[in-house]
């Protein structure tokens, strides 16, 4: 697809296709795709980037144009609106988010019925819509069939309410002490009130958006200042959300990153012992840890590619319920219909309390083998594909001879901006670093 990526449509706000006049075509052509699937209301929400007024107005119209009713609820965290989608029994929903990238970014999610994202044949049908409105051919229905709009006030109370009810009844938080980082982005209201409501003391930092300041330097991809104010504040544990609240990584009381690997075994570990027989659902980017330790507990792992998307494929045709990335994206079938943090957060808590442990003790049963990864930024649109590179084969089969069978090599493009990922593991930490340095060097030798 020309468009879509692993994640949506993305890209720097005001240059292509992230720019008023695109975007409204995005939404008739999404709005004439889903229309003739029988959708009449789509939900719109957003994160706090400046940017998503704009877009959001955009949207709006090219919906509009194309016969489907709005109903607009404001900056809540993606998951929020797939929940919503059907609880206020709209048909679809979209998210203008560009999740943990930079505030200068954009972009638009669409889910489809039961909340779940679209398939590939829906995304290349919009696409093909698209191509339609980009060529000029863009119509718009008859005015009495046009497309109106709404706001719904009270659609972060409803998720709120939603979040609480993923602790079982009988569990509360009370005695705990939570650092809560909201990225600035679109749960610095819900996630904080989700787990005061519960009854834990909340200390919540980066809860301020000015618009500009989402992801920056905080957040589940920038966990320093979180793993310092939990030391600091003699916290039981930080939760770490990305700008749109589909990521999740935590810290326990000593300071250290639990990341989405670990998350996930810990959260498999509980399934299993509470009667769980399906498998999990990684992806290539998993560490090699959890699925030495899930094999271990005798628990099938499948790898995905790189997206959430693609690991909801998976668990679908496998029938399993359980799945996840490194980065956080966490999904249980039995909970969400996609990757919701503070949801994922909800049923890591409700393990610790539930047997009183500590985040440092129920993390333990996984090794986790060192991991470096580097993203090495190309120019987009260039005309060489710089993983196609002679020289980059070669320095990559160098690194996986040194390495043998104590490690692996993964490189693969970004499907959310341009840019390569370089990731190795290694038996221990300098060998993984040293041997993702010599090909992210050699990969910007190449692109100049």
């Amino acid at each position: 697809m020309s468009y879509f990526g692993t994640d949506g449509i993305r890209a720097k706000v005001g240059e292509f296709p992230m720019t008023p006049s695109i975007v409204l075509a995005i939404g008739w052509a999404a709005g004439r795709v889903l229309a003739a699937e029988g959708v009449r209301e789509v939900l719109i929400g957003k994160d706090t980037r400046a940017s998503g007024y704009m877009l959001e107005s955009a949207l709006e119209a090219g919906f509009s144009s194309a016969g489907v009713n709005v109903a607009l609820v404001g900056p809540l965290p993606t998951p929020a609106i797939a929940y919503l989608t059907s609880t206020f029994r709209a048909d679809a929903g979209v998210v203008i988010s560009a999740s943990h990238n930079p505030f200068y970014d954009n972009g638009i999610k669409i889910f489809g019925k039961g909340g779940f994202k679209l398939k590939d044949a829906q995304e290349q049908e919009v696409e093909r819509y698209l191509q339609i409105a980009l060529d000029g051919e863009m119509t718009c229905v008859s005015p009495e069939r046009l497309g109106k709009a709404r706001r719904i006030d009270d659609a972060s109370g409803r998720y709120i309410e939603y979040c609480k009810a993923a602790l079982p009844g009988n569990l509360s938080l009370d005695g705990l002490k939570i650092v809560v980082d909201c990225a600035n982005g679109a749960a610095y209201k819900v996630a904080p009130a989700v787990y005061r409501e519960l009854g834990a003391e909340v200390i919540a930092i980066h809860a301020t958006p000015d618009g500009f300041n989402i992801n920056e330097r905080c957040g589940a991809t920038s966990m320093e200042s979180l793993c310092e104010a939990v030391v600091s504040h003699k916290a039981d544990l930080g939760i770490a959300l990305d700008g749109d609240a589909d990521r999740l990584m935590m810290v326990d009381h000593t300071g250290a990153v639990v990341d989405g690997d670990e998350l996930l075994y810990l959260l498999t570990r509980q399934a299993k012992a509470r009667g769980y027989s399906g498998g999990v659902v990684g992806t290539q980017m998993t560490n090699l840890g959890l699925e030495q330790a899930l094999g271990a507990l005798g628990v099938p792992f499948l790898r995905a590619k790189v997206g959430d998307r693609y690991v909801m494929e998976q668990l679908e045709a496998n029938g399993w319920r359980i799945g996840g990335e490194t980065s956080g994206h966490l999904i249980n079938l039995d909970h969400a219909s996609t990757g919701d943090a503070i949801v994922a957060s909800m049923q890591v808590l409700a393990c610790l309390v539930s047997q009183n442990l500590t985040l440092f003790d129920a993390k333990q049963g996984m090794d986790k083998l060192p991991q470096t990864l580097i993203n090495v930024r190309y120019q987009a649109g260039q005309s060489s594909d710089p993983l196609t590179q002679p020289e980059v084969k070669e320095m990559v089969a160098a690194v996986e001879r040194e390495l043998g069978h104590d490690g692996r090599v993964l490189l693969r493009k970004s499907g959310t901006e341009p840019a390569i990922r370089v990731m190795v593991e290694a038996i221990d930490a300098e060998t993984a670093e040293a041997s993702a340095t010599k090909i992210a060097d050699q990969i910007r030798h190449s692109v100049g």
